[in-house]
């Protein structure tokens, strides 16, 4: 894609995003508004808010990726996405917004009346939070070196520092409007160029991928190593490289022998037409055949899927981002719209990554090489149209990646943010103000040092802790009395316990292989079984550490708002 189009696109997209939540300065003045936007937003603009948040980088590129290279089993991923609101919607959403709190551990708070609840949750927010955003601002730089060939960092920083900006600006009043335009931005840009790839595809009537072989190279490629690779070759085959390979250096033919070989960033090689495709090392070979078929070609599959299954519908009740969200509703009624509309918004986008994927498998095999899956969304466009019409799709593409970055990173930020004003600092405008730069350049730090993974691994890994913790304690504290504040403790430490070292064990060096490895690398199918096992056990163990005002607060929080339950007028408390 022509590198000018791209930057084009970025600054258009950053401009409007940066227009848009300043005027929100202009309408944001109390705690309220900074918090929960006053609790005035519709379902409409909630929906598209939480649809602008919600698809996050993972879901914009990774996903896409994550079919190219792994193929059928990931479409459970936008499955398990768009799910969790329905068990959103059944479970939680109406006596969430009922228990009137601005935070996921103001509602702990409320519900065990226990600061040391608080405090544990406040943790966990903080940390899943963080794991969310890291690979948000690693992929913004990807996407920048990708389009205008800038260092990795500077995309991250960029983004940073635009949220920064949007979030001091007037917090959750001012997000709710960048979030909403930024949804119907990013459905544009990825509905609008697959109309056009789709067109190519069948005047170019190319094959689907069903042959029972590895994917081939359609014609002579270059392909252009922009970081450090270890490649499988599984045949002998002859390439033009211009770089180093093994530790050599090399300009010229070179045959590549079976087996592993290191190339350096910035080296080309040419591979001729019909040739095989190596495979980055950690990336497994799959013929088209097992590609297309589910449960096929990986270790422990069967397990693999449920417990990403499991994360996915679970995990999303527990993300700060998304149940912050339910606190901006006027009343539970209109959280339940707000769900009902946000199932529809998400179902429509998702349909899209599955057809990025697949044609990405035809017409850019060499991601396999590189590693660089996430970036088939980017490429396709001027690969498979070209000129100047794929020029203006790919900076559209591009445009609708850079508002996936801003929106989901605005989202976690406010969430983090609110976590650490309330529960470190003093609370107030100012304090959020503050913690918003400290909820941001934590993770910042950690993406620039970080090793990069998959965006949507890394995503997953988070709903797998969100599932292990705030899952539990939001079932258990809405619809089950007897919860004590020993039981959710031990809960919420044993979860996040076992699933954060999961998640720390396969971000520091990857899972081993084996049994050892499916397990580690999708924690959810026994670490949130743990976790309610052991809020059930310790809570029944300990009888007398129930609240005392729980009869209370459950009335409250499943009493629709129009009823009175003291005298013929029932309101909910307003913060």
């Amino acid at each position: 894609m022509n590198s000018a189009y791209g930057l084009v696109a970025v600054s258009l997209v950053v401009a409007a995003t940066v227009l848009i939540g300043t005027f929100g300065l202009r309408i944001s003045r109390t705690t309220s508004d900074f918090y929960v936007a006053s609790r005035t937003v519709s379902p409409l603009r909630n929906a598209s808010a939480i649809g602008g948040e919600y698809l996050s980088a993972a879901s914009f590129l990774g996903v896409a990726g994550l079919i190219l290279a792994y193929g059928a089993d990931m479409l459970w991923l936008p499955v398990g996405w768009t799910g969790g609101y329905l068990v959103l919607l059944v479970l939680i959403s109406a006596p969430l917004r009922r228990s009137g709190a601005y935070t996921l551990p103001d509602f702990a708070e409320a519900r065990l009346e226990s600061m040391a609840v608080r405090r544990v949750t406040s943790v966990l927010a903080v940390l899943i939070g963080w794991l969310y955003l890291m690979p948000q601002l690693q992929s913004a730089g990807l996407v920048l070196r990708t389009v205008v060939g800038t260092p990795v960092w500077a995309g991250a920083v960029l983004v940073a520092v635009v949220v920064t900006i949007n979030v001091l600006s007037g917090g959750m009043r001012s997000i709710t409007l960048v979030q909403a335009f930024q949804y119907w931005l990013k459905l544009t840009a990825l509905a609008v160029p697959v109309l056009f790839l789709l067109i190519a595809w069948r005047h170019d009537a190319a094959p689907a991928p069903t042959r029972d072989a590895p994917p081939t190279f359609p014609q002579a490629t270059t392909v252009s190593v922009g970081a450090d690779v270890t490649v499988r070759v599984e045949h002998p085959v002859r390439v033009v490289l211009h770089g180093r390979l093994d530790g050599r250096a090399q300009d010229g033919p070179v045959e590549l022998t079976a087996g592993e070989h290191r190339i350096a960033r910035d080296s080309t090689v040419v591979f001729p037409a019909g040739a095989a495709v190596p495979h980055v090392s950690g990336l497994p070979e799959r013929t088209d055949r097992e590609w297309a078929l589910p449960l096929s070609g990986r270790e422990y599959p069967l397990y693999a899927t449920y417990s990403l299954i499991l994360a996915t519908f679970l995990g999303t009740m527990g993300l700060p981002h998304v149940l912050v969200r339910f606190y901006t509703n006027p009343d539970g009624q209109a959280a339940r719209r707000t769900t009902v509309l946000v199932l529809a918004l998400l179902g429509a986008f998702y349909l899209l990554p599955a057809l990025y994927g697949v044609l990405g498998r035809i017409y850019t095999p060499e991601l396999l090489m590189t590693g660089r899956t996430d970036a088939v969304v980017l490429t396709l466009p001027g690969r498979l149209i070209g000129g100047t019409l794929g020029d203006l799709l790919g900076a559209l593409v591009t445009a609708g990646a850079v508002a996936a970055f801003l929106s989901t990173s605005s989202g976690l930020t406010v969430s983090v943010a609110g976590v650490i004003a309330q529960d470190i600092l003093h609370g107030g405008v100012r304090s959020f103000r503050a913690a918003t730069l400290l909820a941001l350049f934590v993770p910042l730090g950690l993406a620039l040092a970080a090793r990069a993974l998959a965006v949507a691994d890394v995503v997953g890994l988070a709903f797998a802790v969100a599932a292990s913790t705030f899952c539990p304690l939001l079932v258990l504290g809405i619809w089950w009395r007897r919860l004590t504040v020993a039981g959710a403790l031990a809960g919420l430490v044993a979860g996040g316990g076992l699933a954060g070292t999961a998640v720390v064990w396969t971000i520091l060096g990857g899972p081993p292989s084996g049994l050892a490895g499916a397990l580690l690398a999708q924690p959810a199918a026994w670490t949130v079984p743990v976790a309610f096992a052991v809020m059930i056990v310790v809570s029944l163990l300990t009888p007398r550490s129930i609240p005392p005002g729980v009869a209370r607060t459950m009335v409250r929080l499943h009493t629709p708002e129009s009823l009175d339950v003291d005298r013929g007028t029932w309101r909910p408390k307003r913060v």
